[in-house]
């Protein structure tokens, strides 16, 4: 899971464009020309001049058309590429500020990036009356009540909170025109699927739904089917010979460090299922002995596990049974794994060609996927080799921090926390009013607070180690959900596309 925001496009287009390979786009049905900053109106044109972009990034240039016309979209493009001001421009335009109520929902996984994404609305809506307010747990409600009450025209926020909005009678999305999933891959691994599905019941079913993602894994896809009506597919991806739906991205790792990383990696993108390869037998079953010592579902596979052992191990995996196989090249031979978000590279392989084959197990069927591997300093220049060699746009992301780890981790615990009170019944949150008292005293005192620590890690393990509940197979169809029943559609089908080069 990237930190990194796309929130300030402080770099040209060109420099952006000169720094990454030639882009490759995978057009929709019927697709629509793209638009520049003359074609948009000269409030937001004022905006964009102000903020220092010299032009429209590809993602805006190309999604743009798409909002305008009231399409719904599916988008695939990276954290950084500008694709904030993909929706917040067309919004910005469409909305009418004359109407005091909210009229464009824009779902995040983070506080952090709602924050983000309400100031990008901010900047690009000096010159406009639209108002936006940011809305997620661990704060307290006045300031977003009243921006409720002021009529905030764009609501951006987290599911959980804005479902408590929503339970309270606090918040009407009744009139909402459009709804935006800003990274829904991540709101996946942050584990919002239940509060937005409880969301649905409270939408219109009238209404424009647009969706941004770095992947498509298999569980986004039928968030789609679920929420966006017969989609288009709009895909801005860079050319490689290892599969087009499958980003790659490498972490430096101290060479002494890598488990400890691996185990901070995997607790921020939080995959459904992934497979970690290793070079040798022996790293296999250190590796698959440190996730189980660390609370997580691991089996390994070497060539020394009997036929019916590996059987049953796949089995497990293929029913959702395993999060994680700890496997070597010569046992993956065979894998077929069709549903799998992430591949990680534990080790760089010793084959360049398996490289390719191990990352082609993740992006398959339609699906899309994400490429992690972990490389020590010594080890850069290899993978380097590898990429250029296979045509990989290989991706640098910097090893995340202890700090990034508590900051997801205290967000994810908000969010289960607040999502278990919602389901409290009146004897349990009598129950709860008993011991209000000793948890204040608890946490003003800085050797108990330590107890509550406690408790709440024991609660988020529980939570963590648990496969993310994702949308189930059967509603991949559903197509528009809304407050009104939806008229099905394809919309967890992608239909033939376009390709051309950006």
């Amino acid at each position: 899971m990237s930190t990194e925001t796309d929130s300030e496009q402080t770099r040209s287009t060109e420099e952006i464009q000169e720094a990454k390979p030639l882009i490759e786009v995978l057009h929709p049905e019927n697709p629509l020309p793209p638009v520049e900053v003359e074609d948009l109106p000269r409030a937001l044109q004022n905006s964009i001049k102000a903020m220092g972009w010299e032009k429209l990034a590809p993602v805006q240039s190309l999604a743009i058309p798409y909002l305008l016309a009231e399409r719904d979209m599916m988008v695939q493009s990276r954290t950084g590429s500008g694709k904030t001001g993909a929706f917040v421009l067309p919004l910005l335009e469409k909305l009418d500020p004359e109407k005091n109520y909210c009229q464009a929902l824009i779902l995040v996984p983070t506080r952090e990036l709602a924050q983000q994404v309400t100031h990008e609305v901010e900047n690009l809506g000096r010159d406009t009356a639209v108002r936006s307010v940011s809305v997620y747990g661990g704060v307290g409600y006045k300031n977003q009540l009243n921006a409720f009450k002021e009529g905030a025209h764009i609501v951006v926020g987290t599911a959980g909170r804005i479902l408590d909005h929503l339970i309270r009678g606090s918040l009407d999305l009744k009139r909402i025109q459009y709804l935006i999933f800003d990274e829904a891959d991540r709101m996946m691994s942050m584990g919002s699927y239940p509060d937005m599905r409880e969301i649905a019941s409270y939408l219109p079913k009238n209404r424009t739904s647009f969706m941004f993602s770095a992947t498509y894994p298999s569980s986004v896809r039928r968030l789609a089917g679920q929420f966006l009506r017969n989609p288009g597919f709009l895909s801005l991806s860079h050319n490689d010979q290892t599969g087009f739906d499958t980003e790659h991205v490498f972490i430096e790792v101290p060479g002494m460090d890598k488990d400890r990383a691996l185990i901070r990696i995997i607790e921020l993108e939080n995959p459904e299922s992934a497979i970690i390869f290793c070079n040798t037998k022996a790293k296999v079953e250190y590796l698959s002995t440190v996730l189980k010592r660390f609370g997580y579902d691991a089996d390994p596979i070497t060539s020394d596990l009997t036929q019916k052992a590996r059987d049953r191990v796949l089995d497990r995996l293929r029913r959702h049974g395993l999060r994680f196989l700890v496997a070597t090249d010569v046992a993956a031979r065979g894998i077929d794994i069709s549903n799998l978000s992430h591949v990680f590279n534990f080790e760089i392989p010793d084959d360049p060609e398996s490289y390719v084959h191990r990352t082609g197990r993740t992006g398959r069927a339609g699906a899309s996927g994400i490429a992690i591997t972990l490389a020590a300093p010594t080890e850069k220049p290899a993978l380097k080799t590898i990429a250029k060699r296979f045509d990989v746009d290989l991706a640098e992301r910097k090893l995340p921090t202890e700090e990034d780890v508590q900051k997801i981790a205290s967000e994810r615990l908000t969010g289960f926390l607040e999502a278990k009170l919602r389901k409290l019944n009146r004897i349990e949150r009598e129950r709860l009013e008993r011991l209000k008292p000793l948890a204040k005293a608890l946490s003003e005192s800085e050797d108990e607070v330590s107890l509550l620590a406690m408790v709440m890690d024991e609660y988020y393990q529980k939570a963590l180690h648990a496969p993310p509940v994702v949308p189930e197979e059967k509603i991949e169809q559903q197509g528009n959900q809304g407050s009104e029943s939806g008229d099905g559609g394809n919309s967890g089908k992608r239909k033939r596309r376009r390709r051309s080069r950006g």
